[in-house]
């Protein structure tokens, strides 16, 4: 199937109409008209109703997104791979969560690239839902997520479980600083500390929170490893009798693209979180 049907139909699909997707993709809505007929032919049904206010989806339309995202994100990666760099094997497509980029995704990705040297890797940090959908459609290998997927031909692995726990800086300990950590954190957050149900200031990436505590003061949950070495020099200390939360890594990949690879990157993972203490995820720019 010729791939700019399916980018055309998107095309459409976000912009609600024929004459705004021809204008958009440079082509007369002639063009566009006879895209969507050569692919309804193939496809034997009818995406779209065309009206004088624009195109909206018929129901096969809508079933059909999900499998057009599919082959242009699958198309995209193979334009994105291939050829394979010189002196490679085979490319690696790894993702991680935000929060996990710094330093674990990045300890991974260097200590790989130096294990596997016959090998390209792709890093790509994004929210949990988007790794995993692109996991599931083939586009990664393998992801990091704190809150895992158990589909059809998934393997799940908890590679950690850490704690998230109320730290404070020393010497200004105000104001609450709150840190969103997923939607199981919010609830049992909420029910815990309803009284910080609603900060005057929040941050939904930990180490933007972090360097703004320890530059302006105020208190906040954070993953133990990342705070550990500000609590061993003083820094930081721990907020008594504040309640604690559970918070595992996982690593998640599909069953059906595993290879000797992609275990052998697994076992540099794990030699890396057994062998990292210190992720106080430290911003030194050098200038």
């Amino acid at each position: 199937m010729d791939i700019e049907l399916a980018r055309t139909f998107l095309e459409i699909v976000r912009c609600g109409s024929l004459a705004s997707a021809a204008e958009r993709l440079h082509v007369t809505q002639t063009a566009i008209t006879a895209r969507v007929q050569k692919l309804e032919q193939q496809l034997a049904c009818q995406l779209f109703v065309r009206s004088r206010s624009g195109a909206s989806l018929t129901a096969d339309g809508e079933a059909f997104v999900v499998y057009a995202n599919q082959l242009v994100q699958t198309w995209e990666a193979a334009r994105r791979d291939l050829p394979l760099p010189d002196g490679c094997r085979q490319v690696l497509h790894m993702g991680g969560e935000v929060s996990l980029c710094n330093p674990l995704m990045l300890n991974w990705i260097s200590a790989l690239h130096q294990a596997l040297p016959d090998h390209a890797v792709r890093c790509e940090v994004s929210e949990r839902n988007a790794l995993l959908r692109e996991l599931e459609l083939g586009v990664l290998d393998a992801v990091l997520v704190y809150q895992p997927s158990y589909g059809p031909g998934l393997q799940v692995e908890q590679l950690m479980e850490e704690k998230l726990i109320r730290i404070r800086k020393v010497s200004m300990p105000e104001p609450y600083v709150y840190i969103d950590w997923g939607d199981a954190f919010r609830r049992l957050h909420d029910a815990a500390l309803p009284e910080c149900a609603r900060p005057a200031l929040s941050f939904n990436l930990g180490p933007m929170a972090l360097q703004y505590i320890l530059e302006h003061g105020g208190s906040g949950y954070f993953r133990t490893r990342v705070v550990q070495a500000y609590l061993d020099s003083g820094v930081f200390e721990r907020v008594p009798q504040a309640p604690e939360f559970t918070y595992p890594t996982y690593l998640v990949y599909a069953r059906e693209r595993d290879s000797a690879a992609l275990q052998q990157a697994f076992s540099v993972l794990r030699e890396v979180v057994a062998r990292d203490n210190d992720w106080s995820q430290r911003w030194d720019p050098q200038i």
